[in-house]
């Protein structure tokens, strides 16, 4: 009775064979493609952090050696220069060239600057004018002193004599501006650009800048505020006095953010810093409650305190 159930026919068999190899064929593909996908997976090593870091440092090593080998090049360098003999030679300082300077033992940005200002229209009328090249060392000036001549087409002209004739001196007719004589002082706040331009060493240009800056501040109180419009107050510390008490005060508990940052010793931050002080604490007393804000420093409060008032 049960082998009715396990008889086939020859296409019934013939059809679980083919079954049986497709199912065979499904699975070992399957298996394959595991197996591949496995092999295709990246496997990272346990110490990948320590193989990571050892990397790094690596680098940092190579660029420390990079480092190392440029700071040797440049001291070559420096070695080579230094190492160079000096030449002393007769030179006219009006007409000599920069390696000839070199060759004499001047640095060679030194050397660019005689150049240069020999470019602007510079000239050396004397050997004693060789020392005003700046950078150039007294040591330096002292040791080529003794080598310098000035050929006669530079020297001064009252120090070329023709034999028994007096020098021929033409007629000045240039007009040239009133100066005020050595020993004049004015007062730096009230002056207008008129009599600034009478001090020596100032002109249109120079006067318009300091009364512009004068009046951008609200006046001076230190001769060494020319310093900010890059002028130097050595030259001009003998023609200026400056009055105590004379510069135009700011009312900081009314003035606008736009109005006092248009002030040159206040900037956006700090201007803003006041007005919000003025809402939120009410008006300002003192100064030194500014101190708190991050926003001024000690040189900043130095500053303005000469140009505020809180009534």
């Amino acid at each position: 009775m049960w082998k009715d159930f396990f008889y086939f026919s020859r296409s019934e068999r013939q059809g679980i064979i083919v079954l049986v190899i497709l199912i065979a064929i499904v699975t070992l593909t399957g298996m394959g493609l595991s197996i591949y996908r496995q092999s295709k997976e990246p496997v990272y090593p346990e110490n990948l952090e320590e193989e990571y870091n050892r990397f790094i440092v690596s680098l940092k090593e190579q660029d420390s050696i990079k480092a190392q080998k440029k700071l040797f090049a440049r001291n070559d360098h420096k070695r080579n220069i230094s190492r160079r003999p000096v030449v002393l030679q007769h030179f006219d300082p009006n007409t000599t060239d920069s390696v000839t300077f070199c060759r004499m033992g001047l640095q060679p940005w030194i050397a660019r600057n005689i150049l240069r200002y020999r470019a602007k229209g510079g000239k050396f009328r004397r050997p004693e004018d060789f020392r005003k090249i700046y950078g150039l060392s007294e040591e330096q000036y002292t040791t080529l002193l003794p080598y310098i001549y000035i050929s006669d087409k530079f020297q001064k002209k009252d120090t070329i004599r023709m034999a028994g004739r007096p020098p021929y001196s033409a007629p000045d007719t240039i007009t040239r501006p009133f100066k005020y004589p050595a020993g004049t002082t004015i007062d730096l706040n009230t002056a207008d650009t008129t009599e600034l331009k009478k001090i020596p060493g100032i002109g249109s240009k120079t006067a318009k800048r300091i009364v512009g800056y004068r009046n951008r501040l609200g006046g001076f109180y230190h001769l060494s505020q020319l310093q900010e419009i890059n002028l130097d107050t050595d030259e001009f510390s003998g023609w200026f006095g400056i009055e105590d008490g004379k510069t135009t005060r700011i009312n900081l508990n009314k003035v606008s953010v736009e109005r006092l940052k248009a002030h040159p010793y206040f900037n956006f931050y700090q201007a803003k810093a006041i007005v919000e002080h003025r809402k939120r604490k009410g008006n300002l007393k003192r100064l030194d409650q500014l101190a708190f804000y991050d926003e001024f420093t000690d040189a900043d409060m130095e500053r303005i305190k000469h140009y505020v008032c809180f009534e």
